[in-house]
């Protein structure tokens, strides 16, 4: 027994010797050393490509090309945010690939294990693959973009953020929806072209209709505060109905997109006092009553 035990010490005795022939070997210090210096220089490289892709990628998008490939100003948010991140989960994983390779850690068994893994949660995810497959398809066919007013299904509102998954719409009144993207089946996007404002004022029949288009021609090219979304001179387009008791004439503006409902609000208020002013009477249900008179 006192032999196993001074051959028990002695072993330990041996190893603890080894340990410290391996701590203060000159030789450990400058490997790890070595190995921490690829460590920080790899970090700061993936730092460095990072920064530098996204200013790439930002001025990019400032080149306006003059062929048929245009990027528009709002698709460049979506886009640019899109790109950039992408830049950065590619880089900062190939970064870490190459910690581990420094680290003499087996890097093709861990892609192969996560390949297969892949593998098992795209057929347990289908939808998830659908939605980001959908997601990409929005932002490079420009489908929409971050800003754009538009209507999804039954929801209306300002797109808020467009990401690979999910696609977020606040509606008027705050609400924001939150749509998968491979829900999205059909979408009505107000914000591409231009808009047009339509103003129908109504008229009694006594109106002289000629006097009143030029007061109106003459009014509606000088308009100024307040109409700065109009893209060009209201127009009046006519007669657009004969009621019972009155005539409607039409007015259209074209204007900034999705500007169309404030144009029109604020149109109506200053005809309503530019006719006013000119004596010019929009009708108003009136009740006439008659009573014939007695019969002597």
């Amino acid at each position: 027994m006192a032999v196993t035990i001074n051959e028990d010490f002695e072993k330990l005795k041996e190893d603890a010797e080894e340990v410290g022939n391996i701590l203060f070997s000159s030789k450990t210090w400058f490997d790890l050393g070595m190995l921490g210096l690829k460590v920080i220089f790899i970090i700061l490289l993936s730092i460095i490509v990072v920064k530098i892709g996204k200013s790439v990628i930002r001025r990019a998008f400032k080149v306006r090309l003059k062929g048929a490939l245009r990027h528009t100003e709002r698709r460049e948010t979506t886009l640019v945010k899109l790109l950039q991140n992408t830049l950065s989960y590619v880089v900062y994983f190939a970064a870490i690939l190459a910690i581990l390779s420094a680290f003499t850690i087996n890097v093709t068994g861990i892609l192969a294990g996560a390949g297969v893994l892949g593998l098992a949660v795209g057929f347990g995810a289908q939808s998830l693959v659908k939605d980001i497959i959908s997601g990409f398809f929005i932002i490079f066919e420009d489908q929409f973009s971050v800003g754009d007013y538009v209507q999804i299904g039954l929801t209306v509102g300002t797109v808020e953020e467009i990401g690979l998954r999910t696609t977020k719409i606040s509606a008027y009144g705050g609400e924001v929806h939150i749509i998968p993207n491979g829900n999205i089946s059909e979408v009505v996007n107000y914000s591409i072209n231009n808009s047009l404002a339509i103003v129908d004022i109504r008229l009694g029949y006594e109106t002289d209709i000629a006097k009143t288009e030029k007061l109106l021609e003459e009014y509606l090219a000088n308009l100024s505060v307040g109409y700065e979304a109009l893209i060009s001179q209201p127009t009046i387009v006519g007669v657009q109905d004969l009621g019972a008791s009155e005539i409607i004439m039409r007015i259209t503006a074209e204007t900034q997109p999705v500007m169309q409902y404030e144009i029109a609000r604020k149109l109506r208020k200053d005809l309503k006092i530019f006719l006013d002013q000119n004596g010019i009477e929009i009708p108003y249900p009136k009740m006439v009553m008659y009573q014939p008179k007695n019969e002597v």
